[in-house]
């Protein structure tokens, strides 16, 4: 009955206009300044109406994309922060010893390496680790049961891939390339080897336009573009794009060498400085 005896209760107190449901009151305090309640998520754009933010995403069909390498995402300070990857931008620094990353995120972590902090602390052993990634591995230890090879101590989760794992130790290798008789434990290792007689590399950079025969293999190239080095040693802060270079890197610090010539006893971290030493036994020249 309000609407015909003229009363309209809910008033706005900045500029006097009343209506005469809370829900218009509502939506007209968003004209005054402050009040947008509905924003874009791309762009920022802030509203009072959720009808006029519906119009206004028409204006974003598609997520921002970065030019340079392809990398897509929907708010602009997202595209914003990828992008200082490639302006070599690394605005968070470490005064300890130097490290730089594009994060805040990233180098709170860096600095447990110098506090030797281990914030994330698994509630059934007590074993205590400096990122969270690595305690979520480490639940798996307790939360399924692990398959344990008998030979060398290798643990997996699945039965299937322990046996895989055993033909290692037994030199099986069910799967042959009838071109070379190149043979392997995996049918899609054969398929990946295929590849080499029959040219085949599916996967393209969009950037420089290398082709790989894996997307694995494609992603890693990938890093060279974007910069990304997520294998980081816990011990110095040194960054890398692989793991299998930060394994390499570890046996500085481990001092292990792991290729050894049984010859003369020389020993090395890296196969290609065994192969450069192997050339002072058999006289030929590496150029």
């Amino acid at each position: 009955m309000k609407i015909h005896n003229g009363e309209r209760q809910y008033k706005c107190e900045i500029c006097g206009c009343a209506f005469n449901y809370n829900g218009n009151l509502k939506q007209h305090m968003g004209i005054h300044p402050g009040e947008r309640p509905y924003k874009c998520e791309v762009c920022g754009y802030a509203c009072n109406e959720i009808g006029i933010l519906k119009k206004h995403m028409m204006i974003h069909p598609e997520k921002l994309k970065c030019d340079v390498c392809g990398y897509a995402c929907i708010r602009s300070r997202d595209l914003k922060i990828h992008m200082r990857i490639h302006a070599g931008e690394r605005r968070y620094k470490c005064e300890e010893c130097g490290y730089a990353c594009i994060h805040s995120g990233n180098l709170k972590t860096h600095m447990r390496i110098h506090t030797r902090e281990r914030a994330y602390k698994c509630k059934v052993c007590g074993e205590a680790f400096n990122q969270t990634g690595t305690l979520t591995k480490h639940m798996r230890i307790h939360r399924e049961r692990l398959h344990m090879c008998e030979v060398c101590g290798y643990a997996c989760i699945c039965s299937s891939s322990l046996k895989k794992h055993m033909m290692i130790h037994t030199g099986e290798r069910p799967y042959k390339c009838e071109v070379c008789g190149y043979a392997c434990i995996e049918s899609g290792t054969l398929k990946i080897h295929m590849m080499i007689h029959t040219g085949e590399r599916p996967y393209k950079c969009e950037v420089c336009g290398n082709a790989f025969n894996t997307n694995s293999t494609l992603k890693k190239h990938m890093k060279i573009h974007t910069g990304e080095r997520p294998y980081m040693c816990e011990v110095c802060g040194y960054a890398f794009n692989q793991n299998s270079n930060l394994k390499q890197h570890m046996s500085i610090h481990t001092g292990e060498r792991q290729y050894t010539f049984e010859v003369c006893g020389y020993a090395c971290n890296k196969s290609d400085t065994l192969k450069q030493h192997l050339t002072i036994h058999t006289g030929q020249r590496q150029y």
